[in-house]
């Protein structure tokens, strides 16, 4: 590991990276949440396949279970980003309802039905994501209010505002051809639209994270702000950035979501970011922050949204995926913090080991 590297990043994540790097690749790959959730994933699957070969083990249900989590992905990106920070956004559910909303009222404003007023429509609802997004960073960054309170906050005004500009009515008029080509359209046949629209993101947000100067400015004002600032990085500035990007995906998730259901569902977003939030961090990302992979953020989405459709197939009362996924949720904050403690005193970063040398203690 680099000099830089190791002075951007606070000592518990130095302390992770530096064990990682006296690993082998295979060995990093075992130890790695993300692949242990993706295992834990594949034999939930498995159990499933086994119970309703007919109905769970099907293509046409795994395409249904993958644009059922195409909008949760879109988000998920913009909050993995957000967490590494050691930040929040309790407010993406929100703003993806009043993005939609001013892109809808847009649209019906304008009164077309072609890609002229759809792509307006796009560029209003991220451009709204992006504002919100930008007053969370402003807020969080320079006047220092906690983001937990911030994006509270603004999770309260954003939902106020869509159900001000509606009456509280959902829109429904939207161009035939968003619902048309991205809500319901696909490509290779059977492929969703908007399944390959969240692939692109996720594709560029892990390219973004994890080979560029801006993922690892995001993972060292994570890991610890004092020190990045000390190597110039600008953390206020790099914060605004985070928040607006993830305000961005909102919007997008927004007009997604407009193109899919066909309305606004003003009342229909409600668990949004906390489902988000759940499946980030059971990908492993750490809510301690400087820690974390997209492709974590990707299989905790499927977690929950896998579990869903299988309750429903063989039979199972659907709530039992909130309890599932909250015994999760628990487990991987525990596991986190096992592994940051156990790193921090120089041992080692396997949960099991560290687990382990904790009961002996």
């Amino acid at each position: 590991m680099s000099a830089v590297k190791q002075a951007e990043m606070g000592p518990e994540t130095t302390a992770i990276e530096t064990a990682k790097d006296r690993e082998t690749p295979i060995r990093k790959l075992f130890k790695a949440q993300a692949f242990q959730i993706f295992i834990v994933l594949l034999v939930v699957i498995a159990i499933f396949s086994a119970i309703a070969p007919d109905t769970f083990a099907q293509l046409s249900n795994l395409r249904l279970v993958v644009q059922n989590a195409s909008i949760l992905a879109v988000l998920g990106v913009g909050m993995t980003y957000v967490i590494i920070t050691s930040g929040i956004d309790l407010s993406i559910g929100s703003v993806l309802v009043f993005s939609g909303v001013v892109s809808a009222t847009t649209m019906r404003a304008m009164g077309g039905d072609d890609w002229g007023t759809a792509i307006v429509g796009i560029i209003v609802s991220i451009g709204v994501g992006i504002l919100w997004g930008t007053f969370n960073g402003i807020l969080i960054s320079k006047a220092k209010v906690p983001p937990l309170i911030v994006t509270l906050g603004s999770l309260g005004m954003a939902l106020g505002l869509a159900q001000i500009l509606t009456g509280g009515v959902d829109i429904r008029e939207v161009p035939s051809v968003l619902t048309d080509s991205i809500g319901y359209g696909n490509v290779f046949g059977a492929v969703p639209i908007i399944s390959v629209i969240a692939l692109v993101v996720v594709i560029i947000g892990a390219l973004v994270l994890h080979k560029t100067k801006f993922g690892l400015y995001t993972y060292a004002v994570g890991s610890s702000e004092e020190a990045a600032r000390r190597v110039g990085v600008k953390v206020d500035r790099h914060l605004i950035r985070i928040y607006a990007i993830s305000g961005g995906l909102a919007g997008l998730a927004g007009i997604l979501s407009l193109s899919q259901f066909g309305t606004t569902a003003i009342a229909g977003q409600s668990q949004t970011n906390l489902n988000v939030i759940a499946a980030v961090v059971i990908g492993g990302t750490s809510l301690f922050g400087g820690y974390g992979t997209i492709f974590g953020t990707v299989v905790g989405l499927f977690i929950p949204a896998v579990l869903q459709n299988g309750f429903v197939i063989t039979g199972v009362q659907p709530f039992w995926q909130q309890v599932a996924v909250g015994a999760v949720l628990i487990l991987a904050v525990y596991v986190d913090q096992v592994r940051r403690s156990s790193a921090a005193r120089g041992g080692s970063t396997s949960f099991w080991r560290a687990l382990v040398s904790r009961k002996k203690k």
